[in-house]
C-alpha cells in the first residue's frame, strides 16, 4: 500500500473510520451552493402553506399526500403510484446519461454528511491529520471539549432533521401541537421525535459512508444501468499511465501525467482510489477532480486528468453522445409524464360515485312514471367545505332525496340516497344511461354516470 493511502482508516470500537482531506476547488464550490439551495428547500417546504396546505406532505398513516398544494386522497393512489414511477424512471434515465451524479450532488445523505456534518467536523477538529491525531491521543481536556462540542452539534442538527422529517410525514401543524402541548398528550409523537433524532445521529456520526457503499441499493443498480457511453467521474488511464513520481529536476513527469501523489484518494469521502476504474462506492462527488486539477495546475499539465468521461472516450477517444438506452428511457419517461399530466388535468376536486341500490330493479308509479333507487358517495379532495347541488343532466328527470346533505366537509365524504324518476312514455329501452352532475357556485365540479332500468 502506498504512503498516500496508509493510515487513511482508523479503527474505533471495531469501526474503520475514513478521514478524508478537506476538499476545495471549483466543483466543490458549485456543490456547496447547490447544497445550500436544496437544504433551504428541504427545511422550508413542510412549513410553507399554499392554498391552506403545506407544499409537501407524505402522510402514509392517514393516506394523505400533498404536492404543492394539490391534495391526493386514497382514491388518487394510482396518481401517486404513477408519480413515483416517473421519479424512478427519471433517476434511471439520469443514471444512464450522467452516472451516479445524483448521489454526490443531490442525495440528502451526501448533502447532510459532506456539507453539514463533515464541515462541522473540519471546523472543530481540523483537517484529516488533525482528526486522526485527536482520535489516537488519550482523553484530555482538549479531546473532551472538541468531541463533546462536535457531538452536541451533531445531536442538535439531528434533532432539527428529525422534526423536519416528521413534518413531512404527519404535517407541520400536528408537529407544532406535539412540541408545544404537554408530553403526556403526545407520547407517541414525543418518542418518534427522539427515535428519529437518534437514527439520524447514528447515521451521520457513525454509519456515514456505509449508507452509500453498503446499505443503499442504488450503487449496485448503477452497475446494470451504466454503459460505455455514460458520463462518469473517471481517471483517464491513456493519459495518466504509466505513473511516475515527480522528480525535483523535472518540471513535468517523465512518463504519464499522474505523479502518484494520492490526493485523489485522500479527498475521497468513501475511501476509494478512482484510478482503479469504475467502483460502486464512487458517488461522483467530484472531490477527486478538484484535487487532481490542483496538482495538474502546479506541475503545469492540462486539467481534468480525472474528469467527466465516458469509457468510449477514454479507450477510443469517441466524443460523448447519447446511446440507444438513454433515448429509450427518455421516450418512456416522456410517455409516462404525458399520461400523468393528462390524468392530473382531468382530475376532479370532488369524486362522485353513483350506484343503483342492490336488490332493487325499478318501481312503476300510478302516474305513469318509473323510478330507480340510487346510492351516491361524494369525496371532497380539497381543504375547503363545499356547498353543492346534485341533479341529473337530463332536465326532465326528477330526483326525490331520502338522504340529502347539502355541505360536503373539507377532505370529507358524504352519502346520498335518492329515487330518480322518469316518465315511462319517454323510455324506449329496458336499460338507458343517466349522468349526474354536482355543482357548486354555479359550476359543474363533478359528474358520474349510471344505468336506469325500466319496463319497455
Amino acid at each position: 500500500m502506498k504512503a498516500s493511502q496508509k493510515n487513511k482508516k482508523l479503527k474505533i470500537f471495531g469501526r474503520a473510520f475514513i478521514y478524508p482531506k478537506k476538499p476545495a476547488g471549483r466543483l466543490y464550490s458549485y456543490r456547496k451552493w447547490l447544497s445550500y439551495v436544496l437544504l433551504i428547500g428541504l427545511f422550508s417546504f413542510p412549513f410553507i402553506k399554499l392554498g391552506g396546505e403545506q407544499l409537501l406532505l407524505l402522510n402514509f398513516l392517514e393516506r394523505k399526500f400533498v404536492f404543492f398544494g394539490l391534495i391526493f386522497t386514497p382514491q388518487d393512489f394510482y396518481l401517486f403510484a404513477l408519480a413515483m414511477l416517473i421519479f424512478i424512471i427519471f433517476v434511471i434515465c439520469f443514471t444512464v446519461i450522467f452516472g451516479r451524479l445524483w448521489c454526490g450532488w443531490a442525495c440528502p445523505q451526501t448533502i447532510f454528511m459532506e456539507m453539514v456534518f463533515r464541515r462541522i467536523e473540519f471546523w472543530i477538529e481540523g483537517d484529516a491529520n488533525h482528526q486522526k491525531k485527536l482520535d489516537q491521543q488519550p482523553w484530555n481536556k482538549e479531546k473532551i471539549f472538541k468531541k463533546g462540542s462536535k457531538h452536541f452539534l451533531f445531536l442538535l442538527i439531528s434533532f432539527g432533521i428529525a422534526n423536519t422529517f416528521l413534518a413531512y410525514l404527519i404535517g407541520s401543524d400536528v408537529l407544532y401541537h406535539i412540541i408545544t402541548e404537554p408530553v403526556d398528550q403526545h407520547i407517541s409523537g414525543f418518542l418518534s421525535i427522539w427515535l428519529f433524532t437518534l437514527i439520524f445521529y447514528t447515521v451521520f456520526a457513525y454509519v456515514r459512508e456505509v449508507v452509500c457503499t453498503v446499505i443503499c441499493p442504488y450503487g449496485r443498480l448503477q452497475g446494470v444501468l451504466l454503459d460505455n457511453q455514460s458520463l462518469i467521474v473517471a481517471y483517464n488511464q491513456q493519459r495518466g499511465e504509466p505513473r511516475a513520481f515527480l522528480q525535483k529536476s523535472n518540471v513535468a513527469p517523465a512518463k504519464g501525467d499522474c505523479i502518484d501523489c494520492g490526493l485523489c484518494v485522500q479527498v475521497c469521502p468513501t475511501g476509494i482510489d478512482i484510478r482503479n476504474g469504475i467502483q460502486l462506492e464512487c458517488v461522483n462527488c467530484t472531490a477527486c477532480i478538484d484535487g487532481c486539477n490542483e496538482v495538474m495546475a502546479k506541475i503545469k499539465r492540462p486539467a481534468n486528468l480525472i474528469g467527466f468521461y465516458t469509457q468510449d472516450f477514454i479507450k477510443q477517444k469517441k466524443p460523448f453522445k447519447l446511446g440507444l438506452k438513454a433515448y429509450g428511457y427518455t421516450a418512456v419517461l416522456l410517455i409516462v409524464m404525458l399520461v400523468f399530466s393528462s390524468l392530473i388535468y382531468k382530475r376532479q376536486n370532488v369524486e362522485t360515485t353513483v350506484l343503483r341500490a342492490s336488490g332493487t330493479l325499478y318501481q312503476l308509479g300510478n302516474d305513469g312514471t318509473v323510478s330507480n333507487l340510487y346510492n351516491a358517495e361524494l369525496i371532497n379532495k380539497t381543504n375547503q367545505p363545499i356547498r353543492f347541488t346534485f341533479r341529473s343532466q337530463n332536465k326532465g328527470d326528477v330526483i326525490n332525496f331520502i338522504q340529502k346533505p347539502e355541505v360536503l366537509a373539507k377532505e370529507g365524504t358524504t352519502h346520498l340516497t335518492f329515487f330518480l324518476i322518469r316518465k315511462k312514455n319517454e323510455l324506449k329501452d329496458f336499460k338507458s344511461d343517466v349522468v349526474f352532475e354536482v355543482s357548486a357556485n354555479g359550476k359543474v365540479i363533478s359528474t358520474a354516470s349510471s344505468s336506469f332500468f325500466s319496463q319497455p
